[in-house]
């Protein structure tokens, strides 16, 4: 075993300990400050409070797995303090419910942050008039999907897994160790946190672990180069957080159908839909799996060149039907 796969695996199981260690503390700091998540009885259906602090532990423990395996330097020094720009504006606003205007400025700051640290689109396909929008336009788009998205015990995390692990398999075939190395910090922390976070959940990550994950899992596709590799490959981060960002566009479009601000919270999430249909939360993560593992194979065989850009959109229209079909419910 050479030397980077040692750092590849010591930053997994050192990131998994550390937060799997620290999380029965984080409960108890949580419980003591009264830091907890109360059901409403319309999207917050817990049978009782749940303590936040989960993405502190998910933070705390990918920083660790970093500490001793990726020199902090230039890109990753700043994705470090971007991402925990990012942790802080969440927990602000979770303990102090910030305004969505107020939110959302603040998402906007550490997205220029991460575009003056690099993390910007680099194909060749686009031109340069329009990187920088496109840039930041996904970061914004990724980072509300998974807050969106965090409405049930293990679901956001369990996606925030499903297209971390794509990446880094992705990064393993393309020999981008870099990459893996911060990927596998990235995976531990989150698998350690679905132990407590899977249903029923113990503790919750809040909007400082929802908007963490999406600025990390938003950024890391500007390391790879994508048009090396496949010129339409700057389609395959799309593709890997599919479920997220379709469930971003599907309640933007539902909440303009009814009538609701898309900033404001509504029981429209699928998942919502599933169980009023009678779906339990372990049917509903275990059909996520499949439909992540597809998508995981198909971004991997489309950016390794085994799969056309053709039958990448047709599988994506299949993909979009079967998703439309389980959402029996009329709006």
């Amino acid at each position: 075993m050479n030397v980077t796969a040692v750092k590849i695996s010591f930053s997994f199981i050192f990131s998994f300990l550390i937060t799997l260690f620290l999380i029965p503390y984080f409960c108890v700091l949580a419980q003591r400050l009264q830091f907890m998540d109360v059901p409403d009885g319309k999207i917050k259906k817990q049978s009782g409070a749940v303590p936040y602090l989960g993405g502190v532990a998910v933070y705390v423990g990918f920083l660790c797995g970093l500490v001793f395996t990726v020199p902090f330097e230039n890109q990753i020094s700043l994705l470090v303090i971007g991402s925990t720009l990012l942790l802080l504006v969440g927990l602000f606003d979770d303990l102090f419910q910030m305004k969505p205007y107020q939110k959302f400025f603040g998402q906007t700051i550490v997205a220029l942050c991460f575009l003056k640290a690099g993390f910007y689109l680099k194909s060749h396909v686009f031109y340069n008039v329009w990187k920088m929008p496109l840039s930041i336009l996904w970061i914004l788009t990724v980072i509300n999907a998974f807050n969106l998205v965090d409405v049930m015990d293990g679901l956001a995390t369990s996606l925030a897994v499903y297209a971390t692990a794509t990446l880094l398999i992705i990064a393993y075939f393309l020999n981008h160790w870099v990459a893996m190395i911060i990927l596998a910090a990235f995976l531990g922390p989150l698998c350690a946190f679905f132990v407590y976070n899977r249903p029923p959940a113990r503790i919750y990550l809040g909007d400082a672990g929802s908007l963490f994950i999406g600025g990390f899992l938003a950024i890391m596709p500007f390391l790879f180069d994508w048009g090396t590799y496949n010129w339409y490959g700057y389609f395959t981060p799309i593709i890997i957080l599919g479920i997220p960002l379709l469930e971003c566009v599907s309640l933007i479009a539902i909440r303009a159908y009814k009538g609701i601000p898309f900033y404001l919270g509504s029981p429209d999430h699928f998942c919502c839909y599933l169980m009023d249909n009678g779906w339990s939360k372990s049917s509903i993560l275990v059909y996520l799996f499949f439909l992540s593992v597809t998508l995981a194979l198909i971004s991997v065989g489309f950016v390794l060149g085994k799969i056309a850009l053709a039958p990448v959109l047709g599988m994506g229209l299949l993909f979009l039907i079967v998703w439309i079909a389980v959402l029996q419910r009329k709006l």
